[in-house]
């Protein structure tokens, strides 16, 4: 791939040496060690900002990621900074594999045709089961129902006024 040096993310020596210290390369994702946000991603602090790990390793080895795309991890593990495992596609070929893997809900129910809501975000589209989606709509329906009549128990105690 034929990047032109002035696109390049450039590290001085000390920020090379301390980046690649948290990432531990023993296996074939390269693990980021240090720092993660809640939904897995490396943070890592360059130049007075906090950056995301595995952006810095996609630059540092292929370039400036090019403006209107993103990058996936082909391995799916949001910790791992091997640039090779990153891909610079569009926001809906990075939804469209993400979605492709999951094929269970947090709860363990299947997504089927027939258990699958699609839900349309303004930032994203993500699956949610209906059985959960339908216990959600339950629970929420019978805790307003509770609150508006002045009984509400949580694990059988009574806590309403």
């Amino acid at each position: 791939m034929g990047v032109s040096k002035d696109v390049m993310l450039v590290l001085n020596k000390k920020q090379h040496i301390n980046f690649w210290a948290k990432v531990d390369k023993t296996g074939i994702c390269w693990e980021w060690t240090a720092t993660k946000l809640h939904n897995g991603y490396g943070q890592f602090h360059l130049n007075g900002k906090t950056k995301l790990a595995h952006r810095i390793s996609y630059e540092i080895k292929w370039g400036k990621i090019p403006d209107g795309l993103q990058l996936d991890h082909l391995c799916r593990t949001r910790g791992c900074v091997n640039p090779d495992h990153l891909e610079a596609v569009t926001q809906k070929v990075n939804e469209q594999r993400g979605l492709a893997v999951i094929t269970h809900c947090p709860k363990g129910h299947e997504y089927t045709p027939d258990n699958l809501c699609k839900q349309v975000g303004r930032r994203a589209t993500w699956r949610k089961c209906k059985t959960c989606s339908q216990t959600e709509c339950r629970e929420y329906y019978y805790k307003k129902k509770a609150l508006a009549s002045g009984t509400m128990s949580v694990m059988g105690v009574d806590v309403s006024d």
